[in-house]
């Protein structure tokens, strides 16, 4: 779970790049695309096979 601790005078903006860059760092963002469709095990191998 990410959590982003701020002080009291921030502005909201500011809080939500803040936010923003904790996900990217933890790599939220990338599972969460991984993870929007069903792929078959199968279709994965063939996949990475591609990428290299």
């Amino acid at each position: 779970m990410i959590q982003v601790k701020i002080a009291e005078p921030q502005h909201f903006e500011k809080c939500m790049r803040i936010f923003k860059k904790a996900c990217q760092k933890d790599g939220f963002m990338m599972e969460l695309k991984d993870r929007r469709f069903f792929i078959k095990p199968s279709e994965k191998k063939r996949h990475k096979g591609k990428k290299k």
